[in-house]
């Protein structure tokens, strides 16, 4: 049975700049990305409400791909539709990769002691934008001393082990912790995220192109010798193969174009220090890449070749499962193992706000001033995220004339 189509509540051009502001204000990866998702779609525009939330950037934790994008995408779809998906991508993605492809042709993005002022500022303000997520999020979604208890194991397996088996593992205990021991739970309030809307059929489509990527684009490379193809299968791979999106996909993007001999060391670096310095998505560093390797087109045209074959498997594959979830996401036992998973999403928000969002940006008194100045302007004035950025960066050129 085809799932049914709902009202949109939005508009594509509502959805495009809301995610503008975001992409060009929301720096420090896609963890501290959650957090201003949180910050302006959930408690400011009122979207969808925190369970909804915790349970889509869950689904996404699960799933391949850039995970803080893929909760982009799938928020734009249920505000407005498959134009307004498409919006939320464009929107949060291509203002840090102009600025990528920017740098491939050699402009240069951070420079001299303002422009690391700057970037240090940015990286103190996701410390407060994720603390205040954490907050908010754990004071819904553990409210009790079994989720609370989840979300402690969870954030001590985000920090003992490493990245993506830390977090799968976590979510997996959460999931199970929910089933064995919060079964029964009366929720004060029904979550209100309704259907997205995808029928079942284009549903398997998605799933089965994913597969045909995966297995078909290789072939491809191979026998038609063409650059433009092989550079699709790189980065088309990377994407399909990573969970949790962020670093975790630097070492699938060094072994497809610097170990093949692509991009020299030195440039895959070059542009990865860039990457830091660009607010949205870490996997707009292919727009870098695609623009300077030395197989297929290059410039504009490999930037966003690469960058269309990155981010198309994770969207796929979420494309793919949502009508199925949609289907099952209210059923007793499922609420329950979301419940244990939407715990161990906030145990796994708190391990990542610990390292590396403060490990990297915290470095003294000062930082940690400013980060806390932040956190007061987030939880008890209600200031906007984009506000308390400008104030970072000011700050942060502040601390490196001190």
């Amino acid at each position: 049975m085809q799932t049914p189509t709902v009202p949109r509540a939005g508009t594509p051009g509502e959805v495009f700049l809301a995610f503008l502001r975001l992409g060009v204000t929301s720096f420090g990866g896609p963890v501290a990305h959650l957090g201003y998702f949180r910050d302006d779609l959930v408690v400011r525009r009122r979207w969808m409400d925190d369970r909804a939330y915790a349970d889509l950037v869950a689904l996404c934790q699960f799933l391949p791909g850039p995970a803080s994008s893929q909760v982009g995408f799938a928020m734009g779809l249920q505000r407005a539709g498959a134009l307004g998906a498409l919006a939320a991508f464009a929107a949060f993605t291509l203002p840090s990769a102009i600025l990528l492809v920017a740098f491939a042709a050699g402009a240069a993005l951070v420079a001299g002691p303002v422009g690391e002022g700057v970037l240090a500022g940015l990286k103190i303000v996701a410390v407060a934008i994720v603390a205040h997520a954490v907050w908010g999020m754990a004071r819904t979604l553990t409210p009790d001393a079994r989720r609370a208890g989840i979300a402690v194991v969870a954030l001590a397996m985000a920090l003992l082990l490493p990245a993506a088996p830390g977090q799968l593992g976590a979510l997996g205990v959460g999931i199970l912790a929910g089933v064995v021991l919060l079964r029964g739970i009366e929720e004060s309030s029904p979550t209100t995220l309704p259907p997205f809307g995808i029928r079942r059929g284009v549903a398997i489509a998605c799933l089965a192109l994913f597969v045909v990527l995966l297995a078909v684009l290789p072939v491809l490379a191979a026998t038609t010798g063409s650059g433009a193809v092989a550079l699709a299968d790189a980065f088309s791979r990377a994407g399909a193969l990573v969970f949790g999106g962020g670093h975790v996909v630097l070492p699938l993007l060094q072994a497809g174009v610097v170990e093949t001999g692509w991009v020299s060391a030195e440039a895959f670096l070059s542009g990865y220090g860039a990457a830091q310095a660009v607010p949205g998505p870490l996997f707009t560093f292919s727009a870098y890449l695609g623009a300077v390797s030395n197989v297929g087109p290059g410039g504009v045209l490999g930037a966003g070749l690469a960058l269309a074959a990155i981010f198309l498997p994770g969207f796929l594959v979420l494309v793919g499962v949502l009508p199925f979830w949609d289907a099952v996401r209210e059923r007793p036992r499922v609420r329950a193992a979301m419940r244990g998973a939407n715990a161990a999403v906030v145990g796994i928000l708190g391990a990542a706000l610990y390292t590396p969002v403060f490990t990297t940006a915290i470095t003294g008194p000062g930082p940690l001033l400013l980060a806390a100045i932040g956190f007061v302007l987030l939880t008890a004035f209600k200031a906007p995220a984009w506000a308390v950025v400008i104030l970072g960066a000011a700050g942060g050129v502040v601390l490196a004339f001190t």
